[in-house]
């Protein structure tokens, strides 16, 4: 066949032919091929994943957040003004759960931390003046301090060397509350709503979170959050980490706007069993005038933060997505035939008998005219016989 036979092959006209096979198992496999698709369709596509609805996801949040509580150290009373940081009330705070103190620091010469390696030195040419660590406290002077083996630095004095007085903030912390306030918005729906109920005067004075009783009472105490993370607040309040409160809005917009309701997870999202990067701490100053000196306090600061994640997704019916959907299903089904002639045709075509009978190539016909009869003498043939093309197969 030259390629201009090719060419006026493709215009030729294909249609499809219905063959009875007469075989049980090849039946009970076609069968289950069309259940196995409808059930996908009907239980996930449309009753799992809603495939009938339109949906939106990542709604516009805000949040505003409120701690409350006051605890004692063991040299003084610490108030949320103190402890939280920052005290904005934003999406994400820290509270202070143990501090290491290094008081009265000023502006002048001492020796440098033996923590800092490169600083470490046996005569006055190891330190090279104006010389700056980016892992040190300050600039070397040139001169090294033989009683520590350290080089001599200009910076604030005393440096931090971690023998520093602590003090444990943590004895009233797990009581503190937290207060967060959430408002979300899908544009698409112009659907708003909040965590907050407001119907009731006083309503939030008087409570706190419960999944099942005071679900729109969003103030949680601090060692409830801890604990439902999985976390011990012992540990946690030693070494500092950050928790997760992640609220989850899956609203379907079909059923009353009390259907919608926002759910709570909490986790822990630092990673704890990495030693190098586990845990939580910063480091800010005090600063004050002491005999005419600029002087400060330098505050190592461990504690709990809080990141405030919102996720969410709505969905309400729509004709688009329900046709596409339907239109889908309707064609995968016949998957099953597609299936059960692959297998008719690569395992079961014995002498050729199915591939005989399914496909017959029809030789060009006259032009027929309303008067014109299609009969055995008309000059169109076929392949094989059609008056046998509905005949039961028995494979």
């Amino acid at each position: 066949m030259g390629c201009w036979d090719f060419f006026w092959e493709f215009w030729n006209y294909e249609t499809s032919k219905v063959i009875v096979v007469k075989n049980r198992q090849l039946g009970v496999i076609y069968r289950l091929v069309q259940l196995l698709i409808l059930v996908y369709f009907i239980w996930y596509v449309f009753i799992i994943q809603k495939g009938y609805q339109e949906s939106e996801s990542g709604p516009e949040s805000s949040v505003i957040t409120k701690v409350k509580g006051v605890t004692r150290s063991q040299h003084k009373v610490w108030d949320v003004e103190e402890y939280v940081k920052p005290p904005e009330g934003g999406s994400v705070f820290s509270i202070i759960t143990r501090v290491q103190v290094t008081p009265s620091q000023t502006q002048k010469t001492c020796p440098e931390s033996t923590k800092v390696r490169s600083a470490m030195c046996h005569s006055d040419s190891d330190c090279v003046m104006g010389e700056m660590d980016m892992l040190g406290n300050g600039e070397k002077t040139g001169r090294c301090v033989h009683a520590n083996k350290t080089c001599e630095i200009m910076a604030w004095c005393p440096v931090e060397n971690g023998a520093a007085a602590s003090e444990e903030l943590g004895k009233m912390a797990p009581e503190f509350t937290i207060l967060i306030k959430n408002n979300i918005h899908f544009p698409r729906f112009r659907f708003s709503k909040g965590n907050i109920k407001e119907n009731k005067d006083g309503y939030l004075r008087n409570c706190t979170f419960n999944e099942t009783t005071d679900l729109y009472c969003p103030i949680f105490k601090l060692g409830f959050i801890v604990e439902q993370a999985g976390e011990n607040f012992t540990e946690l309040a030693e070494t500092g980490g950050v928790i997760g409160v992640i609220i989850n809005w899956n609203c379907n917009l079909d059923l009353p706007d009390s259907m919608c309701n926002p759910r709570y997870s909490f986790r822990r999202l630092d990673p704890k069993w990495a030693q190098a990067s586990s845990g939580y701490n910063y480091r800010f100053a005090k600063y004050y005038q002491c005999s005419g000196k600029s002087t400060r306090t330098l505050i190592k600061a461990y504690g709990i933060r809080i990141d405030v994640i919102v996720h969410g997704q709505a969905g309400k019916f729509s004709l688009i997505p329900t046709i596409i959907n339907l239109a889908t299903a309707l064609t995968s089904v016949g998957v099953g035939s597609f299936l059960c002639d692959w297998i008719l045709l690569t395992f079961m075509n014995k002498n050729e008998v199915y591939s005989t009978r399914k496909f017959d190539q029809m030789s060009k016909c006259p032009k027929m005219t309303p008067t014109t009869e299609f009969s055995t003498s008309t000059s169109c043939t076929l392949d094989s016989s059609l008056a046998d093309s509905k005949a039961p197969i028995h494979l």
